[in-house]
């Protein structure tokens, strides 16, 4: 059996998938960066339609295939699909639905810039859909280390809804606080989806209930067990909310050029605990 820490990646972007942000560089160089220093890693994202799946030779997993997230009494098909990350001897997954990523030239926005109304369904889905994707591999991560705001509700779930999982039963998460993406809101609904089970209670969901940029990445470090800072351009009151935080492990942020040792030392101590 294999004694190597595992790291699970779950990001919203990823070079060189999709650049939104300055971050989707980090990831795939602390990818190859834990890969490289021993530990077993994994990336999850979503597949969205501005990804090429030719140039980035994806294909589909039929042995993971087939799974169906039910969000909000409703069950949407999760497609996996894979590719190896290049220049490094490592996997990056796919999360594919036909009505919530096949939209080719896209990501949150329609060609008139308008958000759509259904990004609070498809970050559900994202965030479940990762999760039951990590049991359907049977490989339990010591350390799941979220980016992106699409990716705020999964410490919740890991904490909450997945905490009796096997899968999951030792495993530490780790959030990044990014930079602001985007002005629109969740809706008014979003809390509801995102209770994908009766066992998340309103307390545990109010953290999010302003359903905006902030409230994601809010409600990601509340439940993380650390959390990094993956821009010099934090919103003001989430840096004010965590600079300080007892009992949960900070990482500020270096600089664009920084070698990311640091976060390597983080994921050993938190798996350590």
């Amino acid at each position: 059996m294999s004694t190597k820490k595992r790291i699970l990646f779950i990001a919203t972007e990823m070079s060189p998938y999709l650049e939104l942000t300055e971050f989707a560089d980090i990831v795939n160089k602390l990818a190859i960066k834990s890969n490289d220093s021993g530990l077993e890693v994994r990336c999850i994202m979503p597949r969205f339609g501005v990804i090429n799946e030719r140039r980035h030779r994806l294909h589909e997993v039929v042995r993971l295939s087939g799974i169906n997230v039910s969000v909000d009494d409703d069950d949407y098909p999760l497609q996996i699909k894979v590719a190896s990350l290049p220049n490094a001897r490592l996997q990056v997954y796919f999360l594919d639905n036909e009505d919530f990523f096949k939209r080719k030239d896209q990501i949150f926005h329609d060609e008139n810039e308008t958000w759509f109304d259904d990004n609070d369904l498809r970050t559900v889905f994202f965030c479940k859909g990762a999760l039951e994707t990590v049991k359907k591999f049977g490989w339990s991560p010591d350390v799941v280390h979220c980016s992106g705001w699409m990716t705020g509700l999964i410490p919740m779930y890991i904490k909450t809804v997945y905490k009796r999982e096997p899968v999951f039963a030792h495993s530490k998460v780790v959030f990044t606080i990014g930079s602001q993406t985007f002005s629109e809101n969740l809706g008014d609904s979003f809390l509801k989806k995102a209770q994908i089970a009766p066992t998340i209670t309103q307390k545990e969901l109010d953290i999010y209930k302003a359903a905006d940029n902030t409230a994601m990445y809010r409600g990601g470090a509340h439940f993380a067990d650390a959390v990094t800072f993956g821009t010099d351009e934090v919103e003001p009151s989430l840096a004010a909310d965590f600079a300080k935080v007892r009992g949960k492990r900070i990482l500020p942020f270096r600089s664009w050029e920084a070698d990311l040792t640091d976060y390597l030392d983080l994921y050993n101590e938190i798996a350590s605990k």
